[in-house]
């Protein structure tokens, strides 16, 4: 027989585990702009010869 603790817990384990793959896709979702805004940064910094050379424009580094 089940009881109401059992029916209604207020965190269960596929409610935590709901949160933790959000904050997880959150976190990773975050980590990825980071990584794309210092790629763009790093990019910017370099003259337009040295973005010739590995093959891009100024206009493509903010499609990166």
């Amino acid at each position: 027989m089940a009881t109401t603790a059992n029916i209604h817990a207020p965190l269960g384990a596929a409610t935590i585990l709901h949160v933790v793959d959000a904050f997880t896709a959150t976190f990773e979702k975050a980590v990825a702009w980071n990584e794309t805004r210092k790629t763009r940064a790093a990019l910017s910094r370099l003259s337009d010869a040295q973005l010739d050379d590995i093959g891009l424009t100024r206009e493509e580094i903010d499609k990166i």
